[in-house]
């Protein structure tokens, strides 16, 4: 059979088709109650009002792996970036009290690599079924010339509800508040430019064991997926107190700029946040970056997430109750500080306490 011509110009129609039958099986396996259209469609249908919602207000994420890919392209690992995509979209949904309803992908590269990519799909639906999301479409698109063979890109699209009641936005967070911390799996999906310049000047190999985990290489320990805490977050948004209100009252998750810029965005004028560092411990990875790239822990604190994926603000008296509830749905949980008024009225900032000493870095 003649080649055709679009082949010829580097973009394969039937590795496409294949790809899309590689993936059906484990991308129908998310559906979930709602979900109203098969694949295949120009768009993806969903009944708000079958998933069991009352009143719902939507809440909407977008976001990407950044260049963690660049550790799995060269180490030839794809099956768990995928779990990154839709971990950093729906953590970000559920600190507004959200529900992940559905998910939709964007994978481009040069030229596809139909095994390549059915590992990257495979790890975004294990990832919505982790979630409880429904794996509804995405978008592969073969550019010749946009991208290096091998390479490719990710970008995830989360929708989710909240009756419009409990909508999670920070306001009636308090002096006097617990803050409360949930432990990371590694280094997430922020802040990989930085570690792999550290891995690149430092002359480890990402196929030697890694140096802070000698039981895993260095690729296998840097691309462990990011955390999602979907599922025992939502349980916790269940208890309520008097008022009928979440007992937890502002949640944060810990991205791209590290404790001190991920919290504040969700604490109100005139009040800040002081962490103790020797209240969790943090993880050899960090430690390794920070000896290893002679970074400050003020700097540490600023890029990663430091041990802590998640922060959740609630009143004291709740605090053991909302940490029962986690640790049942396999949370490590920590108590790592308190809301406190700002000085001088200037809100907002994250004060972390005995950094140097429990870091063993100088600030």
């Amino acid at each position: 059979m003649k080649e055709s011509a679009y082949k010829k110009a580097g973009v394969d129609i039937d590795a496409g088709e294949d790809l899309v039958e590689r993936i059906k099986a484990p991308v129908k396996a998310t559906f979930r109650k709602g979900v109203m259209t098969d694949l295949g469609g120009f768009g993806a249908l969903f009944d708000l009002k079958q998933a069991g919602y009352r009143d719902p207000v939507l809440v909407s994420s977008t976001d990407g792996v950044g260049t963690k890919l660049r550790v799995a392209i060269e180490a030839g690992a794809h099956d768990t970036v995928g779990i990154d995509l839709v971990a950093m979209c729906v953590n970000d949904l559920v600190v507004a009290g959200a529900e992940p309803l559905f998910f939709l992908d964007y994978f481009a590269c040069g030229r596809l690599d139909v095994d390549q990519a059915a590992a990257v799909v495979g790890g975004i639906a294990a990832g919505c079924r982790e979630a409880g999301c429904a794996l509804v479409g995405g978008e592969t698109a073969e550019m010749p010339g946009m991208y290096a063979s091998g390479d490719y890109d990710l970008a995830g699209f989360a929708v989710g509800a909240v009756e419009r009641e409990s909508i999670l936005d920070g306001v009636r967070v308090a002096a006097g508040d617990v803050v409360l911390g949930l432990v990371s799996s590694g280094v997430h999906s922020n802040g990989y430019s930085l570690v792999r310049r550290i891995v690149e000047t430092s002359g480890a190999a990402y196929a030697a064991a890694a140096p802070f985990a000698p039981e895993a290489s260095l690729a296998a320990a840097l691309l462990r997926p990011t955390r999602i805490y979907v599922k025992p977050v939502l349980e916790a948004l269940r208890l309520k107190d008097a008022a009928g209100l979440s007992v937890i009252r502002a949640l944060a998750h810990i991205t791209g700029g590290g404790l001190l810029e991920n919290i504040p965005r969700v604490i109100p004028a005139g009040l800040c946040v002081r962490l103790d560092a020797k209240s969790w411990p943090l993880p050899p990875v960090f430690s390794w970056l920070a000896e290893t790239g002679q970074l400050s822990a003020t700097e540490l604190a600023r890029t990663f997430n430091c041990g802590i994926g998640m922060v959740a603000v609630c009143a004291p008296a709740q605090a053991e109750e909302i940490m029962e509830i986690l640790r049942a749905r396999g949370e490590q949980v920590y108590t790592i500080g308190k809301v406190e008024t700002a000085p001088s009225g200037a809100g907002g900032l994250v004060h972390i306490d005995h950094m140097r000493d429990a870091w063993r870095r100088p600030g």
